[in-house]
């Protein structure tokens, strides 16, 4: 699975994003001058779109409009995340832009996860840091989620991204998925322009974030559990019955991240 981060500041960019060949998921930064046309472009692109929420990180970046930190009172922060969402059309799910103090935080990661509970939506965790419990307390909320694997381009050369996206394929092939996030940067749109149409020669299918929580949801619900300390929803799933491995493609997930505040350049863990 791909996911591409921090659209809507550029137009020329992200549109260079929104005309990436096959099912490319695209996460957009709320209140920007771009969100909206990009967001409807995307979507009749075929492309699943995302909101790309703020949250406060460790390092004090400025967020940016619709800041999620954990100054706001509870009030506040369910109205500037529903804000943020409602500013976004065609929207599936979130993920986190920064992030690596709020998503450390059990306390307003049950709050996120309880609004996107009321709004049938689903969570994928940029992991911009280690420690983050997002996850976890998606899958408390049975929140449908999912996590990066893949940093894309925390290093801006083609040479540097063509070669995480081959250990983005790598791991794919070696789990059955793999999300990789990337960036609206010229560097990441030519290695993708190159790469993803020769995906389906080496087996891959790229797919959309809902597509893969959909497919692990039928495959959790035929499995016999193993035993009751086990959650399945919060460890990616591969469906043996699939021929193909996707990266978001249709068992495995590419998915991009975003190269924001520096946060993304915090290792695999």
């Amino acid at each position: 699975m791909l996911i591409i981060d921090d659209l809507g500041h550029r137009r020329r960019t992200g549109m260079s994003m929104v005309r990436l060949p096959g099912k490319v998921n695209l996460a957009i930064l709320p209140h920007t001058p771009h969100a909206e046309e990009l967001a409807q472009s995307g979507f009749s692109a075929g492309k699943e779109i995302m909101l790309h929420a703020p949250m406060s990180n460790e390092g004090g970046t400025t967020l940016g409009p619709g800041g999620l930190t954990p100054l706001l009172s509870r009030e506040e922060f369910d109205h500037t995340l529903a804000t943020n969402i409602d500013a976004i059309p065609h929207v599936r799910g979130i993920n986190n832009h920064m992030g690596s103090e709020l998503t450390t935080l059990p306390l307003q990661m049950g709050w996120v996860m309880q609004t996107l509970v009321r709004r049938d939506l689903y969570f994928v965790d940029s992991r911009t840091n280690p420690k983050t419990v997002a996850a976890k307390t998606a899958a408390d909320y049975r929140v449908p989620h999912l996590s990066r694997s893949v940093f894309l381009d925390n290093e801006i050369s083609e040479e540097t991204i063509g070669k995480e996206f081959e250990r983005l394929i790598k791991r794919a092939e070696r789990e059955g998925m793999a999300v990789g996030i990337g960036h609206p940067y010229v560097q990441t749109a030519t290695v993708l322009e190159r790469e993803l149409p020769l995906l389906k020669c080496r087996g891959i299918e790229l797919a959309l974030v809902s597509e893969v929580l959909d497919n692990q949801a039928s495959s959790q619900e035929s499995a016999t559990p193993v035993n009751d300390d086990y959650n399945p929803a919060s460890e990616p799933n591969f469906d043996i019955s699939l021929s193909h491995v996707s990266l978001g493609l249709r068992n495995g997930v590419l998915t991009e991240v975003e190269n924001t505040g520096s946060e993304h350049r915090v290792g695999t863990p």
